[in-house]
């Protein structure tokens, strides 16, 4: 694992975030913009650096400590906000103006100020004020139902998909889209990310699928959700796993051959009749080798398939080694900033700091 570094760049260098502490993808997107080299400043509540559970998350960021409740921290909020290029905070709708810092205020005093709001509803609607969670924000959406096995119960994606997906992802997105635009007008405006929304956004390619006719309500019954064989994941002999992904024609023949699989006695490829006798050729020739001896028989073929790793396994991969996509920050190893620049790379992220900093120290100049 690379060593963390004290030095800043990046192409965000300069950019200066206020990130009112919250919980999921707020947190997270304020990490990512830390990576690429934004100056920001976690303002949170007091007693919570030490020992946080969370504290991996607060990478790269200067930490103060402020009681929204007290007047004089709101004040002192607000003097950093007129500092700032961006605001970010992942309060239910209505919570950011009840402590004086919502959005009205907030550009008031710094009228160029990108007022970033990250909620799971959204802003407006009739379940904007409701709790929820990942789980909940995709299961209106239908993409949790699409997540499972033919017969089995949907399957929740960990809370990649509606948390940091459709949330941070999409925060992000509207953080650096508002930043062009202030760019041209140079004046700020208010963004209304919300998780629902962004997973809607992510799943397109299912929506237009439907729209052709060429996706079905059924789970387990289309091309991307274990409806094709040639699209899953098979066991091996020692109980791990192979992960099959050979949709195009000419890599679905570099599977068969390596499978040493004659299509001639085979159905054909994308035939709905024909899966199940597919399935389980594959299923009978994974099982008779260990996955180790089949991620070398596929190495350096474009048959598309790939050993299931485990996080632990994940940390030795060939491939995440040499592009270094994992490092080690304070004996917790975590993801690398991404995406990767050639003319303003930043330099490894820094710990969390180990103590807050008083709040009318930061940004004095």
């Amino acid at each position: 694992m690379s060593a963390p570094s004290t030095g800043r760049g990046g192409p965000l260098a300069g950019i200066r975030i206020v990130e009112l502490a919250g919980i999921g993808p707020g947190p997270h997107a304020a990490l990512l913009l830390a990576d690429l080299g934004a100056d920001v400043v976690r303002v949170q509540r007091p007693g919570q650096v030490a020992g946080h559970p969370d504290r991996p998350q607060w990478r790269g960021r200067t930490i103060v400590e402020a009681d929204l409740k007290s007047q004089a921290a709101v004040d002192a909020t607000l003097g950093l906000i007129e500092k700032a290029e961006v605001l970010i905070e992942s309060f239910r709708p209505g919570v950011a103006e009840r402590l004086g810092l919502g959005p009205d205020i907030a550009l008031e005093r710094n009228p160029r100020l990108v007022y970033a709001r990250m909620t799971g509803w959204g802003q407006h609607g009739p379940m904007a004020d409701r709790a929820g969670h990942d789980i909940n924000y995709i299961s209106l959406t239908g993409v949790l139902h699409a997540i499972g096995r033919s017969g089995e119960r949907p399957v929740p994606p960990l809370n990649m998909v509606g948390d940091f997906g459709g949330g941070s992802m999409f925060l992000i997105f509207g953080i650096l889209a508002a930043l062009i635009e202030r760019h041209r007008s140079g004046t700020g405006q208010v963004i209304d990310a919300a998780m629902i929304d962004g997973t809607l956004a992510l799943s397109h390619i299912i929506w237009a699928l439907r729209g052709a006719d060429q996706w079905s309500d059924e789970r387990g019954a289309n091309l991307l959700d274990t409806g094709m064989a040639f699209y899953d994941t098979y066991e091996t002999s020692d109980g791990k796993y192979m992960a099959v992904g050979a949709i195009e024609p000419q890599f679905y023949a570099q599977l068969l051959a390596g499978l040493e699989l004659d299509p001639a006695f085979l159905p054909q490829q994308h035939d709905p009749d024909g899966q199940h006798q597919l399935r389980k050729a594959f299923a009978d020739k994974f099982r008779t080798k260990t996955r180790a001896e089949w991620a070398s028989r596929f190495d350096g073929t474009d048959a598309c398939c790939t050993p299931v790793l485990t996080f632990s396994e994940a940390e030795r991969n060939a491939h995440i080694v040499a592009r270094g996509g994992l490092t080690e920050i304070e004996g917790v190893v975590q993801h690398a900033p991404a995406p990767r620049f050639s003319r303003t790379p930043g330099g490894a992220p820094t710990p969390p700091p180990p103590t807050s900093t008083p709040i009318g120290s930061v940004w004095t100049d």
